[in-house]
């Protein structure tokens, strides 16, 4: 019974205030294209991801998050000398005289697709946009990007779902049918991206079109769409030649006033093997997380994510959050086993 009445509480809460925030990752670092879309086109193959979000396991209708992405680059050349320059056995294909030899890539373009499914409850977001970016070389390892993406998001309300226990399920917030009600809106993004070998950082705002969902004529209901702003920083630093660590940290704010704060650090082993660790801290909801994943050749990448809520309130009702990660890299033609610009 707790459960549920936590439940209908948090999702009508969110209704009210909070449904415009996108949803949570804990695996964005992996694809940081979810969140900025000057990232398209970067790498030098189309970098396909599928994602399965399960979070606060132990709470029925918690939210399940699900989202397909693609993206790659048009007109982009690769400055190594072999189109075919595969790993040398015996050698880390990214130790340390790789990244020394780095080079920023020729101005390309990039274009791509990203579709996401986000359910809680009664409540069902989806959206789907399609990005551009253009990729510029400011020197010799350094690039800069930027990018826009533009779609449509849906927000779907099944009352027929709803169990409202005691309660008047005349609610004036949603009218007075027993049916699903659904509306949509355009959605648009822009986003700038800086990266060479040694680092990178983005800037981006999500929802730039203010809007307000409702399924009644009364302006008292109703969720408010406003912009998502999120900044990430992150460093690359090489331990020895077949260890490099790369923290990183994400600011999310969205109105009215809320901010979420990510610290991320990933360890990886030459070009295989990979684990990780974050935090985050929010106004609404902070947790830790674990993570790991592997390279599997070179085309086909798999991680996985464990995370726990700390938020007090929180704590008392839920189960842990699970998501899963798997990647293809199409047209690998340099034999990239992992991200050359994106980490």
């Amino acid at each position: 019974m707790k459960k549920s009445l936590f439940l209908i509480f948090g999702f009508c809460s969110s209704i009210a205030v909070f449904g415009q925030a996108k949803p949570s990752y804990t695996q964005y670092v992996l694809n940081n294209y979810i969140l900025n879309p000057a990232v398209t086109g970067i790498e030098n193959y189309v970098d396909v991801k599928l994602s399965a979000r399960n979070q606060w396991t132990g709470i029925d209708g918690a939210p399940v998050t699900n989202y397909v992405s693609i993206h790659g680059p048009i007109g982009k050349s690769d400055l190594r000398t072999s189109a075919t320059s595969f790993a040398v056995p015996g050698e880390n294909p990214r130790g340390k005289q790789y990244w020394e030899e780095y080079t920023a890539p020729e101005p390309h373009h990039g274009i791509g697709f990203l579709a996401v499914n986000d359910k809680a409850g009664y409540i069902n977001r989806w959206s789907v946009a399609a990005s551009y970016a253009y990729h510029k070389p400011l020197g010799v390892r350094t690039t800069l990007s930027a990018g826009i993406n533009a779609g449509f998001s849906s927000v779907n309300l099944d009352q027929s779902k709803i169990n409202w226990g005691n309660l008047d399920p005349n609610d004036p917030a949603i009218g007075y049918s027993n049916g699903e009600l659904k509306k949509i809106k355009p959605e648009i993004g822009v986003g700038l991206w800086l990266y060479s070998a040694d680092y990178f950082a983005g800037i981006s705002v999500l929802n730039i079109i203010p809007g307000k969902f409702k399924f009644v004529k009364d302006d008292k209901y109703g969720t408010y769409y406003t912009p998502n702003y999120f900044l990430t920083v992150g460093y690359r630093a090489n331990i020895n030649d077949d260890l490099n660590l790369i923290p990183s940290v994400m600011v999310q704010y969205w109105q009215p006033q809320l901010l979420g704060i990510h610290g991320n650090a990933k360890l990886q082993y030459r070009d295989k093997i990979w684990v990780g660790a974050s935090y985050r801290y929010g106004d609404l909801i902070s947790g830790y997380s674990a993570m790991a994943g592997i390279n599997v050749a070179n085309t086909v990448n798999i991680s996985y994510s464990y995370e726990v809520a700390t938020t007090g309130r929180l704590r008392a009702y839920t189960g842990n959050t699970h998501e899963l990660m798997l990647g293809f890299t199409l047209g690998n033609k340099y034999g990239d086993t992992c991200p050359r610009n994106v980490w």
